[in-house]
């Protein structure tokens, strides 16, 4: 079951207006380009003029539509948990809307052409799937509903191979909307369904992601989890489905979002480091550091992909100014956790002084300017100077963090994001003043910025389809092996045997449907007109496409004088 798509929850609210945004931008479209067809057709001066003025109207109304939708695309406070703490927002993905699918006179009509059988007896099976279709449109933001559209793409299998002939289509059109613009696309393709299908559940994932509570150690580890899993729906979905129509499942966009998710993964396990390590000693702030240098890195690399060419003009532009403050908001942090590293923590002892060389050594990027590092450990006042550079750039990086923010009109409206920000900002004032001496003439020198490392690299976790198992809807028509869409057969011929001294005149081989391995010439089977590599799909009137060989056998050995009748089909 999907979710009652009439529930009046936050994200059902969401997802309507992202339908009725869909539907409005489809018919804005439709009259675009009735309008620029007829600019092209007329000769006529004043039409020309009159098509003009409508162009322009419908031109600025998508334009308005498609910033309401980017504004919807914004809504991260949505998909974020309620708990008291704070937590940085993370960025989830809206679903794509499809259409309804009427496939019950199609898929009849296939059935009376290709598998020769009555199509109004398997009604109930058409109108299942379209039921299972129609659910996975509101899946539940939980396992329940990743397993309804895990189940749903795993029946795309099954109709692909009974109802879609590589040679011909069937003339139904698949309608989805990209989940950024809004823009429909349609294809015949199944492949354009299952893409869809698999983009949602990464979307889905995604959302999952942002409501768990990362003030936990358990919902930390679910956030890292659902987003590893989102990169890998979005990474398959990338290396399988080439030549998608939409823009939302272009290359670039995946790889877009797979970056995305993977910074988020990062962000994730800083969060997961800061519960684990609660002791402030020097190695652990050095970590924190280290850790917090990884995100940037992570993040400047999703900035620079959302900024390029083909890429720029479709991302929402909150997304690209978040990704941008996070970058900045987490090298400010590196920089802190550094000066906390060298102003709180005491001097290293001569037992302690080797790890803390060794772990200092590979800190920064390049080696800070002044005394040996031997020196620069024991030295309580080498140290402050040190410290103090780094919380310097510091400031300067929680200020642009700031100054980015405040550029973007949705992301102001996000509260959690500025306390965030403003805490970590004042924190690192209060540090400075606090080691700042008014007898100090030294210019504070600039510190080197630090070595990203981590300690839990994230993983692009690909989808693992086979977990829901599902059986086959249309399992009635046969086995899949000889009774698929690829296949052609002759009409089923039904044959009266009698047997003989000989039996029948075959041998038999194989399940699912038997197969006549050979046909001893004279015999009452070659008379029949029986030919090696038949197959038994039906013996006095019983149905054997899915029997074994020992079930045929039976049924052949229990004939009486009468003979039997049997329905052979030739691939």
């Amino acid at each position: 079951q999907g979710c009652d798509p009439f529930a009046q929850t936050q994200r059902s609210k969401l997802q309507h207006r992202r339908a009725r945004i869909n539907q409005q931008i489809n018919k804005e479209m439709r009259m675009r380009a009735g309008a620029e067809n007829l600019f092209r057709a007329t000769s006529n001066h004043k039409v020309k003029e009159t098509v003009a003025l409508e162009l322009s109207y419908v031109n600025s109304n998508l334009q308005l539509l498609k910033e309401e939708l980017e504004e919807l695309n914004s809504c991260m406070d949505v998909y974020q948990n309620d708990s008291e703490s704070i937590s940085v927002p993370m960025i989830p993905l809206g679903l794509k809307e499809t259409k309804e699918l009427d496939l019950l006179a199609p898929l009849k009509d296939f059935i009376s052409e290709h598998y020769g059988e009555d199509g109004s007896l398997f009604e109930k099976e058409i109108k299942e799937f379209m039921e299972l279709r129609q659910a996975m449109r509101t899946p539940s933001r939980n396992e329940a509903g990743l397993e309804l559209l895990m189940e749903y793409y795993n029946q795309l299998y099954f109709l692909d191979n009974r109802f879609f002939p590589p040679s011909k289509n069937l003339g139904v059109f698949f309608h989805w909307y990209d989940s950024l613009t809004g823009v429909p696309s349609q294809q015949r393709a199944l492949a354009f369904e299952k893409g869809s299908v698999l983009f949602n559940i990464g979307a889905l994932h995604t959302q999952i992601g942002a409501r768990q509570d990362r003030a936990s150690l358990p919902g930390v580890n679910r956030a890292i989890d659902a987003f590893q899993k989102a990169a890998g729906a979005f990474n398959y979905l990338k290396e399988n489905f080439s030549n998608a129509p939409s823009l939302d499942m272009s290359s670039s966009s995946l790889n877009m979002l797979v970056r995305l998710m993977i910074a988020q993964v990062q962000e994730c396990v800083f969060e997961k480091v800061t519960l684990l390590r609660a002791q402030s000693d020097f190695l652990t702030q050095l970590q924190l550091a280290q850790e917090a240098a990884r995100v940037e890195d992570v993040y400047s690399l999703v900035h620079q992909t959302m900024t390029q060419a083909h890429v720029k003009d479709y991302v929402p532009f909150s997304w690209t100014t978040m990704v941008h403050v996070k970058s900045e908001h987490f090298k400010a942090l590196s920089h802190y956790f550094a000066a906390i590293a060298l102003c709180d923590c005491p001097a290293a002892s001569s037992a302690e002084l080797p790890e803390h060389e060794k772990a200092f050594i590979q800190f920064h990027v390049t080696m800070p300017d002044g005394p040996s590092l031997r020196v620069l450990l024991q030295d309580p006042e080498e140290r402050r100077k040190l410290g103090k550079a780094h919380l310097k750039k510091a400031i300067m990086k929680h200020e642009e963090a700031m100054r980015i923010h405040s550029l973007c009109k949705i992301l102001r409206k996000m509260d959690i994001l500025q306390e965030v920000l403003s805490f970590a900002h004042k924190r690192s004032l209060s540090k400075y003043s606090e080691i700042d001496h008014e007898e100090d003439f030294f210019e504070t020198g600039d510190a080197p910025d630090i070595h990203p490392k981590t300690h839990q690299k994230p993983e692009i976790k690909s989808p693992n389809f086979s977990q829901v198992k599902v059986t086959d809807l249309f399992h009635r028509l046969g086995p899949l092996s000889v009774f698929s869409a690829k296949n052609k057969w002759y009409p089923v011929r039904r044959v009266h045997l009698v047997r003989g001294e000989n039996g029948f005149g075959f041998t038999l081989r194989g399940d699912s449907p038997v197969l006549i391995a050979g046909v001893i010439p004279g015999g009452c089977a070659a008379e029949a007109g029986l030919k090696e590599g038949d197959y038994i799909i039906s013996v006095n009137g019983k149905d054997c496409k899915w029997s074994k060989h020992a079930e045929v056998v039976q049924l052949l050995k229990s004939t009486g004088e009468e003979g039997v009748e049997i329905g052979v089909i030739t691939l």
